[in-house]
């Protein structure tokens, strides 16, 4: 009897150990899914005929006063001022940020297609208003002690991003610019230094205050204007934040309110800091499923364009195109990957421009970035 319970025993023990093998196999075969060819998608064109159109954006905006998002602790009386009086450069556009947005957007445009209708236009308009005596206005109101986390990091980023712009503009009035807004672009990497060290943990969100987007634009004005310091803490707040995360699920994403997608915003980061060996071997780890050549991603899906929050996927697409186009062009191996980005703004920017377009104060600025990386290969 004894042989018997024994034999049974053990041939429930065989048949568990061949299920639990099957199963390691099922789990790394790749499904039918992953063998389906995705749709080949058709790559945008970035030319002076876009630029055209794109610059309308920035130049509707950057000098409209109203409405208009001030996001600012008030400390006294004194604090109730127009926007234009406590920002006399960044005032329009809705808010801070999105101004910032404009006056990169429109430097980018002329610096890249010097034949622009407007370029002179835009040239005069930002004479007039990036002077010494607007930036000291600025600086004056980041210094105050109840401004101290004021567009903590994304506004701080952009900021970097129109100095980086500014500074490598082949033109006598970019280095004029540059050097107007440098005491404020000196004061927003001084917070950064200030800031990153005290940061324990990241912030893996899909909106303004993502960490991993917040380093990156930092990293690219550190590195143009050769400031190794800052470049130093960048790269090594970065690995302390990132270096360790594994299986990004990416499938979580897009939350409702998007316009950065988490997972791939930590891509960006670390392509920049880390070496070509140590960028390939997290990535394997962190988001492996990137190697397979028909990997898809679908696109950011709007439910009402006129709504200043849903329209925030539309962001989300051209985010996620610059980061995958930064990716293939940096890493050749995953030239695969551009498909996607093309199927994302191919969504998403036909319905930049309309009446009831709720993001045209700072998604163009997206799409030129988005365009502007695809443009590099």
């Amino acid at each position: 009897m004894k042989h018997y319970i024994y034999a049974f025993i053990l041939s429930i023990f065989i048949m568990s150990c061949n299920t639990s093998e099957e199963k390691k196999q099922q789990d790394f075969e790749p499904t039918k899914e992953d063998k389906i060819e995705p749709e080949k998608y058709k790559a945008p064109t970035f030319t002076v005929s876009e630029a055209n159109q794109l610059i309308e954006l920035p130049l509707q905006c950057v000098e409209n006063e109203y409405p208009n998002k001030l996001g600012q602790t008030i400390g006294s009386d004194k604090d109730l001022q127009s926007p234009q009086a406590l920002h006399p450069i960044f005032y329009g556009c809705f808010d801070w940020h999105s101004s910032v947005h404009g006056y990169w957007s429109m430097v980018t445009l002329v610096k890249q297609f010097p034949t622009l209708k407007k370029a002179n236009e835009v040239k005069t308009l930002l004479q007039k208003n990036i002077t010494e005596e607007n930036v000291l206005k600025e600086l004056e109101y980041f210094q105050k002690d109840i401004n101290k986390t004021y567009e903590r990091t994304y506004g701080w980023a952009w900021l970097l991003k129109l100095s980086e712009a500014l500074q490598t503009w082949d033109d006598p009035l970019g280095k004029e610019l540059a050097k107007n807004l440098e005491p404020l672009t000196q004061e927003i990497v001084l917070k950064y230094k200030e800031y990153l060290p005290k940061l324990i943990y990241p912030i893996r969100v899909g909106e303004h205050t993502n960490t991993a987007f917040g380093l990156a634009f930092a990293w690219d004005y550190a590195k143009t204007v050769d400031d190794v310091s800052f470049q130093n803490l960048i790269k090594d707040r970065a690995k302390d934040f990132f270096m360790k995360d594994t299986n990004c699920p990416i499938n979580w994403e897009p939350s409702g309110y998007d316009f950065l997608s988490p997972c791939l915003e930590e891509i960006d980061i670390m392509r920049r800091v880390l070496s070509k060996s140590e960028f390939k071997t997290w990535l394997g780890s962190f988001l492996p499923a990137l190697e397979n050549e028909n990997y898809h991603l679908q696109p950011g899906k709007v439910g009402d364009r006129s709504d200043g929050k849903l329209v925030h996927l539309d962001g989300l697409n051209f985010s996620r195109a610059w980061v995958l186009y930064g990716l293939a062009n940096q890493y050749p191996e995953y030239e695969h990957v551009t498909n996607i980005a093309h199927n994302h703004v191919s969504y998403s920017y036909p319905n930049l421009v309309g009446d009831s377009y709720e993001g045209g104060h700072w998604l163009g600025s997206f799409a030129i970035y988005a365009l502007q990386e695809n443009a590099k290969k």
